[in-house]
């Protein structure tokens, strides 16, 4: 069984805590959650699984089990499947359908922004609509709530920023951003495609970087590093981009988004697991750098971000701390925990001993 079928809103208002949440909003999610389904046997989640999912069962009937004990069965339609299956994170008892069953999974995550944003919000969806033209109201809000970035913003911030945000419709070979221009915008793509590309002495058509797609940002790390851009964004396809001026940037992301240590926090959280990342050019690695530190320079993170281990959480660092700034930043939106070593490494007093010379 692999069907899926889509999402209305009175469907939604069966479960909760999606019944309480405002029309518009309900209409936002129902366009970006289908029903899926699962033969009768199969297990939806076991126990000890960490998911970042929210599950409700729609039809069809299901098992809980703990260890080899069954503990209870659900039964779409019924009171107890209003509630989301199982919701403890590691999961408490495994799932498993007992006959074919449908059933909704929607990003934890996201949910749970979105039911913040509904209770808590006064912007009115309408009044960005001009601004927005033909993305309608149910295709903006949960493109960009997807990003995790914006997850993280506190509701009063995410209504501020939704409402400075500029729409610019743009065209496939469009150029976004220019290597080597001022940074003056943060930008969020709602639609179509975009190459990121860095010249080099070498290769002036550019090193593809990295491809983005709906609810990808990008331009952060000139506005946070106060440097030249970095690199080329160039449109793959015609779509919509959202940009936000610099200084709104870093009156509502900066601040709110970045996780700051001093040294020794630093320090304390490597000996219990995490790593440091060093993100400057490999010639400043070489010099000197802090012990056991990875070397993936800014200008190569995203090309080179599948090779982290997103189990593990991140220390990064630079010189001064804005490199290291721009960097966490682009690791927080793709969902690594990271943070960033208050400074950088030449604000460090004693360099002899937390430097280890290469």
């Amino acid at each position: 069984m692999t069907e899926e079928r889509a999402v209305d809103i009175a469907l939604l208002k069966r479960f909760t805590p999606l019944m309480g949440m405002k029309q518009r909003n309900l209409a936002s999610l129902a366009g970006k959650v289908v029903v899926r389904q699962l033969e009768s046997g199969r297990v939806l989640f076991r126990e000890g699984d960490v998911d970042s999912r929210t599950y409700w069962i729609v039809s069809g009937t299901v098992e809980l089990r703990r260890g080899s004990q069954s503990v209870a069965l659900v039964r779409g339609g019924s009171e107890q499947a209003a509630l989301p299956l199982v919701p403890s994170n590691p999961r408490a008892h495994s799932v498993r359908a007992v006959d074919n069953i449908e059933y909704l999974a929607i990003d934890s995550e996201l949910l749970d922004v979105m039911i913040t944003w509904d209770q808590t919000g006064t912007y009115e969806v309408a009044e960005l609509q001009a601004q927005l033209n033909s993305i309608g109201e149910d295709d903006w809000m949960s493109i960009l709530l997807q990003n995790r970035v914006l997850q993280r913003l506190p509701p009063q911030k995410l209504q501020l920023l939704f409402g400075r945000l500029q729409r610019i419709a743009v065209n496939a070979g469009d150029t976004i951003i220019r290597q080597g221009d001022e940074g003056d915008y943060f930008y969020a793509l709602v639609s179509g495609r975009a190459v990121v590309l860095r010249e080099t002495p070498l290769n002036q058509a550019g090193i593809r970087l990295a491809e983005l797609g709906p609810s990808d940002t990008f331009g952060e790390e000139a506005l946070i590093a106060g440097a030249k851009r970095n690199a080329t964004v160039r449109m793959l396809t015609d779509g919509v981009v959202m940009r936000l001026k610099k200084a709104d940037f870093a009156e509502l992301l900066i601040d709110s988004l970045l996780h700051r240590l001093e040294y020794q926090e630093g320090s304390d959280l490597v000996a219990r697991g995490a790593l440091w990342l060093d993100v400057r050019l490999p010639s400043e690695h070489l010099e000197h750098a802090l012990e056991g530190a990875i070397n993936l320079p800014l200008y190569f993170l995203r090309l080179k971000l599948s090779s982290l281990d997103r189990s593990k959480r991140y220390v990064v660092y630079c010189d001064d701390g804005r490199r290291s700034s721009a960097a966490a930043f682009i690791l927080v939106e793709r969902g690594v925990d990271a943070y960033v070593l208050n400074g950088g490494i030449s604000g460090l007093s004693d360099l002899a001993k937390v430097i280890s010379a290469r």
